[in-house]
């Protein structure tokens, strides 16, 4: 079998490209094949490259290494693409959710829901849409793996605009999650585990934990319980936990009493729902708005990261030391796994299929899936999703089925609709006052037609969905 040709398109995404050098170099399934790197930021594609081949000189391993800040020159006879770039993401994140806060909408992270997951979708999937008809044309086989927020919207823009593409969509948000409820019912993490969840992505939840047979649902509840309690000994939005993290265990479980399972993810699905955006007049809510996404905070962990990186470059830090910084990825791990016939499982975004047997074949869905290189993910049966969070979930997907389709059709009355079907829009007036600031805000960062006459209605297109 011939060694597999892995491109990383966004190879400067600090959160992706050094993990993906290092899964490449220590993975004896992949580490004879050809690494390609891809950024439009000459810099930092260098940087990046000079890590890797210190990386790669360091194992004395014979994986090829490419380079280039035009994808074109690298993708032809590539097995697998990687997606995982972002247009100045902290930069317009900022713009998003100090501008949606001013209009009653409180993003803690603002890239997948909300204004925010709307905005970026429209800055990144022109991109992506340009980088697939490439694909199309030189390496039509690949699997195309989406790596960028709003996974989901970019996963289902994948289906339902490239049907003739090998598609998936993955996300880091539960790559820990059979470790984290293991810890949290004190069981091993073992073959005896099982753990299923279902859901849009950033919006998934628990709809099975047992260990040999034994329901854990209890005991992590209880866990998160007495976490929750110390959470809430301080809500001060004042302190200096990460907006993400911030009060996590006390809206699971609330939301666990109020549904009946818990929420998976619950740094993002805390804005998903509109019971954090801000108190209720009897003020008798324990949990107050949830924290707005620290830009300052993520822009110095950036700085931080670029920094790392220079001192493995110029010598400071020694190479050897890489080893034990990271670690593997769940893109690059996946690849290996399918490509190396490895049988095992992960969470991925991809269609419905039945596993949740009271939602639709083809709802875009987080699922717990066995992986192969001819098949890609196959869900695990999983079960029906509960009521009242499934209607939340339809909410969710139909929100981000219509964003895809207003941003790949360039429909401005359809990205309306989009915008006021999403969990989080409480008027129409305001959306439409914030959807206009955010525009000219961001002008330099969206396609022109978003400010051309023409595209403010499109009657034809509206009904479509």
């Amino acid at each position: 079998m011939k060694h597999p040709k892995v491109v990383v398109l966004g190879a400067g995404s600090l959160f992706f490209g050094r993990k993906a050098i290092w899964q490449m170099v220590h993975s004896p399934h992949l580490n004879s094949g050809t690494l390609a790197l891809v950024d439009t930021d000459a810099t930092r594609l260098n940087k990046m490259k000079r890590l890797a081949e210190m990386v790669i000189a360091h194992h004395d391993v014979p994986l090829a290494l490419q380079a280039s800040v035009e994808r074109r020159d690298v993708l032809r006879d590539a097995d697998f693409v990687i997606l995982s770039f972002a247009n100045r993401n902290t930069h317009f994140r900022r713009i998003d959710v100090e501008l949606s806060a001013e209009f009653g909408i409180r993003m803690c992270s603002g890239d997948t829901i909300g204004p925010g997951g709307v905005l970026r979708t429209m800055r990144e999937l022109p991109l992506i849409e340009a980088a697939c008809k490439d694909i199309r044309e030189l390496c039509p086989d690949a699997w195309v793996i989406n790596y960028i927020n709003p996974t989901a919207v970019h996963g289902i823009a994948l289906k339902r605009f490239f049907p003739d593409l090998k598609t998936l969509a993955l996300c880091d948000a539960q790559w820990h999650l059979r470790q984290r409820y293991a810890e949290a019912a004190a069981v091993p993490d073992d073959d005896k585990l099982e753990i299923l969840s279902a859901g849009p992505n950033h919006f998934t939840w628990l709809l099975k934990a047992t260990y040999d047979g034994q329901d854990l649902i209890p005991r992590i509840v209880e866990h998160m319980r007495a976490e929750a309690a110390h959470e809430l000994r301080d809500v001060s939005e004042d302190n200096d936990i990460y907006s993400k993290t911030w009060l996590n265990n006390a809206v699971a479980v609330e939301l666990y009493d109020v549904f009946g399972v818990l929420p998976t993810v619950v740094g993002h699905t805390k804005e998903y729902v509109r019971f954090y955006q801000r108190r209720g007049m009897a003020r008798r809510d324990a949990i107050p708005p949830v924290k707005l996404f620290d830009t300052d905070l993520r822009t110095s962990r950036t700085n931080d990261a670029w920094r790392r990186v220079d001192e493995y470059l110029d010598g400071r830090a020694d190479i050897t030391s890489f080893d034990t910084e990271f670690g593997p990825d769940p893109a690059t791990d996946l690849v290996e796994a399918m490509w190396a016939g490895l049988n095992k499982r992960f969470f991925v975004n991809t269609f419905n299929r039945g596993a949740v047997p009271n939602m639709a074949d083809d709802a875009f869905l987080e699922l717990y899936c066995s992986v192969d290189l001819q098949d890609g993910p196959t869900p695990l049966a999983t079960g029906p999703m509960p009521r009242g969070v499934r209607s939340l979930c339809e909410q969710v997907l139909d929100t981000h089925e219509l964003t895809a389709r207003a941003v790949h059709d360039g429909d401005r009355s359809l990205l309306r609709r989009a915008m006021l079907t999403d969990p989080l829009a409480n008027s129409i007036g305001d959306t439409d006052a914030l959807f206009d600031r955010l525009l000219k805000a961001q002008r330099d960062g969206l396609p022109q037609h978003w400010f051309d006459d023409a595209s403010a209605t499109s009657a034809a297109l509206v009904g479509r969905l």
